[in-house]
């Protein structure tokens, strides 16, 4: 055993980070719904060059509202990835819909356009294809057949704030669109997540079902006029802390991505002459990888993979599978979908191993890693 730790992910902070979330502390007031939420909201959107955006609690929360916001319902059909965070595939279920797994290509991992053409039936309503690990998925194509179709396209790129195809940002191509601010993210919040969208009556939907229905005039815990509530919400809030913290975060959001970027090309450039392993280059010009995670194919999959990581753990260096199938998980085993086919999904699965990658990683860190999986390959 080697006595050396290479974790998964840092998170890259600094001393303004804990000043933004300082100065509201010691503000004794406004803990929960203060200006900042539509300060940050107001920086996401200029960003993104999108006209609204809306904040909660998760990324999760934020899909379950758009399901609620699009009324889908029992009958409807949804398509979407295996090969995703739970989720995605969670969120039809929500209001009664049913999620139509599709299969993926294996240069973006995202969903094949040509086989989400074949899934869709008189009962499809949208599709919500993710952008995976920072890259880009042929969201091109997904966007012309959700427009031939007549469908929602909802963007589910939690893992890929920032990343790009043919110079416009994942989060402009969908009706609504979702990201995350988990920890592990090009940015963070600790937990929390956002819709951007072009569509005013879904941001005015939103709104409601984010704060328990409430039609909101001001701040809630200072005004003194009654307020109504028009239809069932929740409580999907982002705190006032969290937003300040994501204000600080999101300013030196572009320093962290061409960190990422940098510390990925090295890594691609020293393993990709290993033999067994393809490496997470972008597969054309057009995209624009953020690399929120760094995630190899292990050809031969199945031992040798589990060998690797048992290798690289005995090492100190983390690893994970991101992700395995979700059709295969006890849940949708359950409702039914134990023997759909997918098989690029079930390949996939079985060969991709998640590296460490951070924005302030050290070159040593990484010399680390390429040498012992270099050595695990001789």
């Amino acid at each position: 055993m080697i006595d050396r730790k290479v974790p998964l992910f840092r998170i890259y902070w600094d001393e303004e980070d804990i000043g933004a979330v300082e100065e509201i502390i010691r503000s004794g007031m406004s803990w929960c719904v203060g200006k900042q939420i539509e300060e940050f909201e107001d920086m996401i959107k200029e960003y993104l060059d999108v006209k609204y955006c809306l904040t909660f609690n998760s990324g999760g929360s934020a899909l379950y509202a758009l399901m609620l916001a699009y009324k889908f319902k029992s009958g409807d059909e949804i398509i979407v990835p295996s090969f995703t965070f739970i989720a995605t595939a969670y969120a039809p279920l929500y209001v009664g819909a049913k999620p139509i797994f599709g299969d993926v290509e294996f240069e973006t991992f995202g969903l094949d356009p040509e086989d989400v053409k074949k899934r869709i039936t008189k009962k499809t309503k949208a599709i919500i294809p993710i952008h995976y690990g920072g890259m880009a998925c042929r969201i091109g194509e997904l966007e012309e057949i959700a427009e031939d179709r007549n469908l929602i396209l909802i963007e589910d790129a939690a893992e890929s704030f920032g990343a790009k195809f043919k110079e416009r940002f994942v989060g402009n191509f969908g009706d609504s669109s979702v990201f995350s601010f988990c920890h592990n993210k090009v940015f963070t919040t600790s937990e929390g997540g956002c819709v951007v969208t072009n569509n005013k009556e879904i941001y005015e939907k939103l709104k409601l079902i984010r704060s328990y229905g409430r039609v909101i005039k001001g701040d809630y815990f200072s005004e003194s006029e009654s307020m109504d509530y028009t239809e069932v919400g929740f409580n999907f809030r982002m705190s006032t802390l969290l937003a300040a913290l994501g204000m600080s975060q999101l300013k030196k959001v572009n320093k962290a991505i061409e960190m990422r970027r940098g510390n990925a090309k090295y890594l691609n450039k020293e393993l990709k002459e290993v033999e067994g392993i393809f490496i997470p280059e972008t597969p054309s010009k057009d995209h624009y990888a953020v690399y929120q995670m760094y995630t190899i194919r292990i050809l031969e999959g199945g031992n040798v993979r589990k060998e690797l990581m048992k290798y690289l753990k005995e090492r100190g260096i983390a690893t994970r599978i991101y992700f395995d199938a979700v059709h295969k998980y006890s849940i949708f085993k359950n409702l039914g979908y134990e023997n759909i086919s997918l098989p690029k999904t079930e390949k996939l699965c079985s060969q991709v191993l998640t590296l460490p990658i951070y924005p302030h990683m050290a070159r040593d860190e990484m010399d680390y890693i390429i040498e012992s999986i270099k050595e695990f390959f001789r």
